[in-house]
């Protein structure tokens, strides 16, 4: 398995389709404002690929100093279940070594038709090393925990990545969300 950059490559189109069928409109930013963030160094689009080059899924990062934010990641339906979601996150954390890695995930906590799915992706990034921080988010109005790997991040430290990232429009629209209850 290997991680490669896309900003201009023939992957590009199998990571916009994944990325369309796999993450709700509402969590979605423009996929040509992502290309055009990937081109000014802002933002890495990754193809999840097979030595041989077939396409397994996306990773898409956003990096800002010593943080790395894992802003999307998926992995193709029909290859779910057989562990590449894990290596290809194990990947990541090697190439980010030494950074602070960052995510969100839909609160497990909230009720919703998908609230399942909520609990397996929250156990999945647990299992692979990933810890919870003491604080929700609201990401467009989408309730959300971010989690952490390599060291702890305060909301304000995770607000500055998108503030620098992305400008006022988008960061505005994250806020502090209610802490979460005690497990």
């Amino acid at each position: 398995m290997k991680l490669t950059n896309c900003a201009a490559s023939a992957q590009l189109a199998n990571i916009e389709r994944l990325y369309l069928e796999a993450f709700p409109a509402v969590e979605r930013k423009p996929f040509p404002l992502m290309v055009q963030k990937s081109q000014e160094g802002i933002i890495e689009l990754l193809a999840i690929e097979e030595e041989d080059g077939s396409f397994l899924g996306l990773a898409i990062t956003v990096l800002h100093g010593n943080d790395v934010l894992l802003d999307y990641f998926a992995v193709c339906p029909h290859l779910r279940g057989k562990n590449i979601g894990s290596k290809a996150l194990k990947a990541l954390q090697g190439r980010y070594a030494g950074k602070r890695f960052v995510l969100e995930i839909e609160d497990p906590a909230e009720a919703a038709p998908n609230q399942q799915e909520r609990i397996r992706r929250e156990s999945f990034y647990l299992k692979n090393g990933m810890s919870a921080m003491p604080y929700l988010v609201s990401l467009f109005g989408v309730q959300m925990k971010v989690l952490a790997h390599g060291a702890s991040i305060s909301f304000e430290e995770y607000h500055i990545i998108y503030k620098a990232s992305f400008g006022r429009q988008i960061s505005s629209n994250i806020k502090k969300a209610k802490s979460p209850a005690a497990s």
